[in-house]
């Protein structure tokens, strides 16, 4: 009878979440290591993109001099790091290099035990579509991380702030659509007849509020506008700071602008706190007491370490802790949402 059973039912739900859950915490890794590759001005050092054959590093000193003599060519080394040494460009290139580097062992990761689950019919019906259209998110993050890469190459002496928010936005939506995908499927593992859960309005507009908020902290990085002031809660003597020149026309000073994007960076915050605090709320009248609590937490202490990032110029242990928990968070409201999807108050 047992054996009739396992075979009726020879998905493994289980097993499914576990995979998904261990590919978010590599994401999520690739996100810190992203942070540092920015912070540490890394991301141009590789000029090519070579998704197979740019795996192997360079092995001697005539592939390292080759490597350097692409660097020497892109206006970052002309105009801002000219006389760099050998010893520099291969610190800077290890940043980039190890980013790349796991972002391949994501993909192989997640293509290679979907590709064994589907041949052993191990996936349970209607998430087959949703792990291809993961897989294929995944994908599209490594094209649109060349894509950012090459929009400093030529003219610029940085990538594009704008290209830089979808990069990193992108793979944050990867980790939420993975974690969300894996909670279903451990619901599932519990019980056979358990529904995915649903989107409700609260935790779509919290994870949207969220997400907005790192879309201005990319373009904060990107733009180098946490640079811009150091004080808290005042910029300089002002809430504001006055003779700031804008940009026409008045809406890309909220992307272009580094002023206005440090300003709505720091007040942006709070009104996504609210959102996420009301999501939390909910989420612990739902059940789910322990993603609640710990998203109030994970809140909390991404406001400070925002301030601290700020207050201490930038310093890039606080600075990537900053980025690490803006992960973190996002991974615990999607829980909360998860939470409220499932057993709505």
């Amino acid at each position: 009878m047992l054996q009739a059973s396992s075979l009726a039912h020879p998905s493994r739900p289980r097993a499914l979440a576990t995979w998904l859950f261990t590919v978010a915490g590599l994401i999520v890794l690739m996100v810190v290591v992203g942070g540092i590759t920015r912070l540490t001005e890394s991301g141009l050092s590789i000029t090519e993109w070579k998704p197979i054959s740019g795996a192997i590093p360079p092995l001697s000193d005539a592939a390292w001099q080759a490597e350097f003599a692409h660097y020497k060519r892109i206006p970052e080394y002309t105009q801002i790091n000219r006389g760099m040494t050998l010893a520099g460009f291969k610190h800077i290139f290890f940043w980039e290099y190890s980013h790349r580097l796991l972002g391949r062992l994501i993909g192989l990761a997640f293509a290679l035990p979907l590709l064994w689950f589907a041949l052993k019919r191990r996936i349970p019906p209607g998430y087959g579509w949703r792990l291809v259209a993961l897989l294929a998110l995944g994908g599209l993050q490594g094209a649109i991380g060349w894509w950012m890469v090459s929009s400093g190459l030529a003219v610029r002496t940085d990538v594009s702030h704008v290209r830089l928010a979808i990069h990193l936005l992108t793979a944050l939506v990867l980790l939420s659509g993975m974690v969300w995908t894996a909670l279903d499927l451990r619901g599932l593992a519990a019980s056979r007849l358990a529904s995915p859960a649903a989107l409700r309005p609260l935790a779509l507009i919290a994870l949207a509020l969220l997400f907005g908020q790192i879309m201005f902290g990319a373009f904060t990085a990107g733009l180098n506008a946490g640079y811009a002031f150091s004080s808290w809660p005042l910029m300089g003597d002002s809430f504001f700071p006055t003779g700031v020149p804008m940009v026409s026309p008045a809406w890309r000073n909220a992307v272009d602008n580094p002023i206005v994007v440090q300003f709505i960076h720091r007040w942006f915050a709070f009104i996504a706190a609210a959102g996420l605090i009301m999501l939390a709320l909910q989420s612990i009248r739902s059940g789910g007491v322990i993603a609640g609590r710990v998203l109030i937490g994970l809140v909390l202490l991404q406001i400070l370490l925002g301030i601290s990032t700020l207050m201490s110029g930038v310093e890039i242990g606080i600075a990537v802790a900053h980025q690490a928990n803006a992960a973190l968070t996002l991974i615990a409201a999607t829980f909360a949402a998860h939470a409220i999807g499932r057993n709505p108050a």
